[in-house]
């Protein structure tokens, strides 16, 4: 009998399959056609492999990357060479001035795991987390002494993080990276850096309708209750996306909800018409006369009601965004920075999300074990 596990490879041959397949394959010739020089170099395939061991090693810093690249025979055969670090930051460079490049091969990558992987993308999770900057944020120089004038890193901003773990929720210097993820396979689909100043919920439309543009069309979208607005709902609903939202407790509210009440309680749930955008209740004795009523939904009555099996099953996929950013941050080195500046913190990301997906990619077009 086929079981769906696959053999532990090393980090070399990892790198070496990511780097032959066809859509990392792609990206390495587009590059390899804007060089202009005609010294002799690094190739491109060997930065890009330096890339990815920087992100599969969860290495902090290129010079750490290129001392373990020169000495790891078998990862210095898989890239075809051991680059300089000078040479990684001029690939870096020159992967920000051609930044459509990298996100065709990202699409390239999704597009491909979508048609390996079935459930991936129907039902998606969004969120953020937090990236605190690898600056200082303080806005005195010392304590008592004068204002600060100059910021290391001025694209980073003062944000809010909620609590994990020991982990003190409150401000922190830095960036937010927002996500949409898929909650069946825990990989990311689309996602966006900026500054932390910057609410989640202005990110949640955006990031649905870069899921629709690679193609994906998710049937539901889990969220906390920091995306709780009428205007995120409707845009769901528009994108014939259904949204797994938790409503914020309103002190003044008697009710959270629009469902029906009579003499013999409150109505239970009896369906939804999607195409009407309504939901069925009925009266739980049948005693009322008509013994059930349709409610157009809206944001505090969703077509999949939060008292629902369903609904609860659903939001309890949002933990697979929470999920990712751990793996992420902690398996591929999303975290701690080590770049300053905007632009340089979202193509860190871009990376580490492209190491994650096309190690995926390759892991699912692997051949099974026998058991």
């Amino acid at each position: 009998m086929a079981v769906k596990t696959v053999a532990r490879h090393s980090v070399a041959i990892q790198v070496r399959e990511v780097l032959d397949s066809a859509e990392v394959s792609e990206l390495i010739a587009n590059l390899e056609d804007l060089r202009w020089t005609g010294r002799k170099g690094y190739g491109t395939r060997t930065l890009v492999g330096a890339c990815l061991t920087k992100s599969l090693y969860a290495i902090p810093t290129w010079t750490r990357t290129v001392a373990l690249i020169a000495e790891h025979d078998a990862l210095r055969e898989a890239v075809g060479g051991a680059p300089s670090v000078y040479a990684c930051y001029r690939f870096a460079t020159k992967l920000r001035q051609h930044k459509p490049l990298l996100n065709a091969c990202l699409d390239r990558v999704t597009a491909a795991l979508r048609a390996e992987l079935p459930e991936y993308g129907r039902d998606i999770a969004i969120d953020a987390s937090d990236l605190p900057a690898f600056a200082n944020g303080q806005r005195f120089v010392s304590k008592g002494g004068r204002e600060r004038e100059r910021f290391s890193d001025p694209d980073a901003a003062w944000g809010h993080r909620s609590a994990v773990s020991t982990r003190k929720g409150g401000g922190f210097y830095g960036f937010k990276i927002h996500a949409a993820t898929c909650a069946h396979t825990d990989l990311p689909i689309a996602w966006h850096v900026e500054s932390a100043n910057h609410h989640e919920a202005l990110f949640a439309l955006p990031l649905l309708d870069a899921t629709r543009e690679r193609g994906f069309a998710p049937e539901t979208c889990a969220m906390d209750k920091g995306y709780d607005s009428r205007a995120i709902h409707d845009g769901c609903e528009d994108r014939d996306c259904r949204p797994i939202i938790a409503q914020i407790r309103q002190m003044k509210a008697k009710t959270l909800d629009d469902v029906p009440t009579c003499e013999h309680g409150r109505w239970t749930f009896a369906g939804a018409d999607f195409k009407r955008k309504a939901t069925k209740w009925r009266c739980p004795t049948d005693a009322c006369q008509p013994k059930s009523v349709w409610v157009k939904a809206d944001r505090r009555n969703p077509l999949v009601p939060r008292e629902t099996k369903r609904w609860h099953e659903l939001y309890c996929g949002r933990a697979a965004v929470e999920r990712e950013f751990g793996r992420l941050k902690h398996e591929y080195g999303l975290a701690p920075l080590r770049v300053r500046g905007l632009e340089k913190v979202a193509l860190h990301a871009d990376l580490v999300i492209l190491a994650r997906l096309a190690q995926a990619l390759a892991r699912a077009r692997a051949v099974p074990l026998a058991a």
